[in-house]
């Protein structure tokens, strides 16, 4: 996991290929006016969503973890507090090999970090997270699926 601010992004470039690009698709787009919805920038290696989640307690939120594609979770509206628990620290459950996949139900998350807008937090396959966060109703985001 890392939690940084936008203008370091680039500072993680050589961690994966396709991150490069979602420095250049940040440089020439505005998330914020972005219609909502999934938008390629790759095909299916690297694409992003645009949505409005629901607000959780931490009680709330569930724990996940994928194994082909990598997180960068940009809060759009306001805050957002992810949980965090090391994947190698979370039980086996099924994995939803057409969604990409695994959560864990009522389980706690072992650590909370929050994001402020114009901070990011890539969630890579090894890093359990809960996302949405939030005692606001509703919070914009964008989600950066980058191919592991």
């Amino acid at each position: 996991m890392i939690i940084d601010t936008l203008d370091h992004l680039s500072d993680y470039v050589a961690m994966n290929p396709l991150f490069a690009k979602v420095v250049d698709f940040l440089k020439s787009n505005d998330l914020n006016k972005l219609e909502a919805g999934k938008h390629e920038i790759v095909g299916k290696d690297l694409f992003v969503n645009i949505t409005t989640a629901k607000g959780k307690a931490p009680d709330e939120a569930v724990l996940e973890t994928h194994v082909k594609m990598i997180d960068i979770q940009i809060p759009l509206s306001g805050d957002e507090t992810y949980g965090y628990t090391p994947a190698r620290n979370l039980p086996d459950e099924p994995y939803n090999a057409e969604k990409d996949i695994t959560k864990f139900g009522d389980l706690g998350a072992e650590s909370y970090i929050t994001c402020h807008p114009g901070m990011f937090a890539i969630f890579f396959p090894q890093d359990g997270h809960a996302p949405c966060i939030s005692y606001e109703p509703e919070i914009k985001k964008a989600i950066f699926k980058v191919k592991a």
